[in-house]
């Protein structure tokens, strides 16, 4: 209850930001990024060995339902995992930094698109690009021009195939991440990109809502504030820790998306369940926020008409408001 009291008070505070405002009622769910989307096609691909189960859930790389799986639930949909063309690792490109026989984000929309023509009731989304920052680690060297050139192009791509309501998320500030807090050298070199990344994103997202047709709607999520809320207020969200991972790998040596520890902590207290992937608590609050972009609440200004209801309902925003910003 807490956590959905402090979502709809995101919601207030303006921390999703549509391009174009979008309520309508979906027949399907289609996605398309990297392991914080990924509902199970790693673990079918490599006979449920990634990531590792009991410590991961249902080939989720968390310790329970991912983000997706929480959204579809609020949207009343029954999760097709035949929709969900996510893969651990993938990176925008047609990389796949976990396993080079799985597809990157481009592989993944060229696939679809080739199958099927776009279901223009559905909803799609595109989460990726932290597999592309993370290829530092196999001395790559990170281009967020690139790496939003390749969202982009996954986007009009799901446009041109009839797509017509599709949701963009940013990235978080990686350099706040386990994996990358390490050092402040890291840290900083993690933050600069991310920051550069959103900030390429919006513009381009920008330029394509007005380069458009009209009937297409652009949702850009904006993860990244409601992380940096997070980080900054943690116990407004029921979490103690926002530093450390509940379960730990050493990068250097072992791949990015092939996690290997047990469990010994309490997973409803930390943001990350690894160095890379939130906890399914976390995943609940970034759900509940797509849920908020995609069914936006109007809140009707104080008239005759609506009397004393009108003003009870817009006292108690105005108190869930003051309670989430002080």
């Amino acid at each position: 209850m807490q956590r959905q009291i402090i979502t709809t008070g995101l919601l207030l505070l303006s921390l999703i930001s549509p391009l174009k405002v979008l309520a309508k009622d979906y027949d399907n769910i289609y996605v398309f990024g990297d392991s914080f989307s990924d509902s199970g096609n790693v673990f079918n691909a490599t006979n449920e060995i990634i990531p590792p189960s009991p410590t991961y859930y249902n080939g989720r790389f968390s310790n329970g339902p991912n983000w997706v799986d929480y959204l579809a639930s609020d949207l009343g949909l029954t999760l097709n995992l035949k929709n969900n063309f996510a893969f651990g690792g993938a990176t925008t490109g047609n990389e796949n930094i976990g396993l080079a026989t799985l597809p990157g984000l481009q592989q993944q929309i060229n696939n679809f698109v080739a199958a099927e023509t776009a279901d223009p009731n559905a909803l799609y989304i595109i989460w990726a690009g932290t597999n592309d920052y993370l290829s530092y680690f196999f001395d790559r060297e990170p281009n967020p021009s690139n790496t939003v050139a390749n969202l982009s192009t996954a986007l009009t791509s799901l446009v041109a195939d009839g797509a017509r309501d599709i949701m963009v998320v940013n990235l978080p500030d990686l350099g706040k991440s386990p994996f990358a807090n390490f050092t402040s050298q890291r840290s900083n070199l993690f933050s600069t990109l991310s920051s550069d990344h959103n900030s390429r994103l919006n513009t381009e997202l920008e330029v394509l809502s007005q380069q458009l047709s009209p009937n297409i709607n652009i949702i850009e999520l904006n993860l990244n504030s409601l992380f940096n809320r997070i980080v900054t207020a943690p116990e407004k969200f029921g979490f103690t820790n926002v530093t450390n991972s509940c379960i730990s790998k050493d990068l250097s040596v072992v791949p990015i998306d092939v996690p290997t520890q047990q469990v010994f902590c309490n997973p409803e207290e930390f943001l990350f369940w690894d160095e890379v992937h939130p906890t399914t608590s976390a995943h609940q609050i970034i759900g509940e926020l797509a849920f908020s972009a995609l069914k936006p609440v109007p809140v009707p200004e104080p008239s005759l008409e609506l009397g004393m209801l009108g003003y009870s309902i817009l006292g108690a925003v105005s108190l869930l408001k003051s309670k989430i910003t002080n």
